[in-house]
């Protein structure tokens, strides 16, 4: 019995020691990219997805140690809180050995800033809202590749930006005198000037100012955005603003206006992006009148493909960031509040808007459909020509020859809107857009200016616009070209808050915009720009004043403007 006992050990032992040399270890350190160790880090060890070997935690030293490991290929995933998961493939276990496996994690945020941001929805249609910021999933498209030329929003897969930390930019433009039709012609200076500050930060300061006579006019822009990569993006902006008004208004006295911007810009989930904002506007003309200018966006990828968002805005969308210049404006109100004077008083435009949007890619196709709610008091309408000589209710614009005009009352309108996107080929895209809401007309031509008031209504119109974006790669030109239709007597535009690919101009539109080869006298970047608006000077209300000179009103004021910017 004692000797069956003998071999019994005997073999347990054996067996103990050839299981011993059978298996084996990895072990290693995490630390951060700053070679901090990690504490509490998960270390997973599989031969395959479905076959886990063993998960460890790393100690206070940031070590880890998976033993009893038989020989084979095996997976090491560590993954910790604020890091990038990190995967190291082909690890070689042979029998009896250990293997060292020392891994790196890079923080989240900081990978996420490096890669490249999400487009606006102002920005070009060629690259809309399809970029997933995503580390669990794949990006459907990394895009937003900064133009040499271009401080804005448009660029062309491919093309890379130099790296400065000090960006200028100096654009003169001027204007043909259309005769009554706006566009006065005169010259405008527009700058920009950008510094990168405090590593993520960025101090930018622009403006445009017009070369009329009298008193100055323009628009001084100053602001800071600090990026916080895909979770937070705040800025803060300070907005100045001076309209010169004619000799026989108010003594000679300028509008001024001030406004205060702050947004932040962040990502919830990683499936939700969240935008919103306050601008806070002050504004001197015969007193001082102010409004509040709350706006936000909800946007929710439901998928790479398929997006809802829903959006509250209270002022216009800037129309001229989706050319890819920030060109000088038609008037310096364009990018301003909306102003007109009732029986001598100023008033401020005022207006709620609300829409929900579904958009959807098959493709090289982008398909949105939307629904809107607008309120809009006060509403502004435009004009050109200058009627200040026998009506208190319009404020005149000597910069651009045209006119703000307030409409008795207000316009309260639901909508829809469809629009479709199709890439037809690297470098075109054409863009479909349809839209229906309410719209302030004339339901009968007024004749003369006593009955103008009386002739205009609020009635529900549609517009229909198509638009091909391009950009030739031989000469580096990139245009737009668009039309824009709207049914009826319209005076203001339908669906004035399209901020989608869709949105143009009313009528006919051109803008082009050519890099000029640089020379040893001028070693900078230049470019040729050419922006003309409602071309054909279609959709104008003619109106007889009691001077025997006609005005209009119009949806937009044709525009003949054209300079050339230089990029330091």
């Amino acid at each position: 019995m004692a000797r069956k006992l003998a071999w019994l050990m005997v073999v347990l032992l054996a067996g103990t020691s050839a299981f011993a040399a059978e298996v084996g270890a990895i072990s290693g350190t995490v630390k951060d990219s700053a070679g901090t160790p990690q504490m509490g880090a998960v270390v997973e060890v599989f031969t395959s997805p479905s076959v886990l070997g063993a998960i460890v935690f790393t100690d206070s030293r940031g070590f880890y140690s998976a033993e009893n490991l038989p020989p084979g290929t095996y997976y090491v995933k560590v993954s910790a809180i604020s890091f990038l998961p990190t995967l190291r493939e082909n690890v070689n276990l042979r029998a009896g050995t250990r293997v060292l496996v020392n891994i790196t994690l890079s923080a989240m945020a900081g990978v996420i800033q490096s890669m490249p941001t999400r487009r606006s929805v102002t920005t070009e249609p060629d690259d809309w809202h399809w970029v997933l910021r995503s580390s669990n999933r794949p990006v459907l498209r990394a895009v937003d590749h900064q133009d040499d030329h271009d401080n804005s929003a448009a660029s062309v897969a491919g093309e890379q930006p130099e790296d400065r930390s000090l960006r200028t930019r100096v654009a003169f433009f001027a204007g043909s005198d259309a005769g009554g039709f706006g566009s006065a012609g005169d010259m405008t200076t527009a700058f920009a000037l950008e510094k990168s500050v405090f590593g993520s930060g960025t101090f930018a300061f622009d403006g445009d100012i017009a070369a009329s006579a009298g008193d100055p006019a323009g628009v001084l822009r100053a602001s800071y955005t600090h990026d916080f990569g895909m979770t937070q993006r705040p800025t803060f902006a300070v907005i100045y603003r001076r309209f010169a008004a004619p000799g026989t208004f108010v003594g000679n006295s300028p509008t001024a206006a001030i406004e205060m911007n702050s947004s932040d810009r962040m990502t919830v989930g990683d499936a939700i992006d969240v935008q919103v904002g306050a601008a806070v506007q002050a504004m001197d003309f015969a007193k001082r009148i102010t409004a509040l200018r709350p706006y936000g966006t909800v946007t929710l990828h439901l998928s790479p493909d398929f997006l809802v968002e829903y959006r509250y805005a209270t002022s216009e969308p800037n129309t001229r960031a989706a050319k890819g210049f920030d060109t000088a404006p038609v008037d310096l109100s364009e990018s301003g509040p909306r102003m007109a004077l009732s029986d001598g008083e100023p008033n401020i435009e005022r207006a709620q808007h609300q829409e929900v949007s579904v958009s959807r890619r098959f493709g090289r196709t982008n398909v949105q459909v939307a629904c809107y709610l607008d309120r809009i008091q006060n509403v502004v309408l435009t004009g050109a020509g200058d009627p200040s000589s026998y009506s208190d209710d319009v404020l005149p614009d000597i910069y651009s020859g045209t006119f703000s005009y307030a409409f008795a009352g207000s316009l309260n309108t639901t909508g829809a809107r469809v629009v479709l996107e199709r890439k037809l080929l690297d470098d075109l895209t054409a863009t479909l857009d349809y839209s229906n809401g309410g719209a302030v007309t004339a339901a009968s031509l007024p004749g003369t200016w006593q009955n103008l008031a009386q002739s205009l209504v609020t009635t529900r119109e549609q517009s229909v616009s198509a638009k091909i974006a391009g950009h030739i790669p031989a000469s580096h030109t990139r245009w737009i070209a668009s039309y824009k239709w709207i049914s009826g007597n319209a005076i203001s535009v339908v669906d004035a808050f399209n901020a989608s690919p869709g949105q143009s101009d009313p009528y006919l539109s051109v803008f082009i915009r050519q890099p000029l080869p640089a020379s040893s006298f001028i070693p900078v970047k230049m470019d040729a720009l050419l922006d003309l608006r409602n071309l054909l000077a279609q959709g104008y209300l003619p109106v007889m004043g009691p001077d025997g000179r006609l005005v209009y009103l119009v949806q937009s004021p044709r525009s003949l403007r054209g300079g050339v910017a230089f990029t330091f």
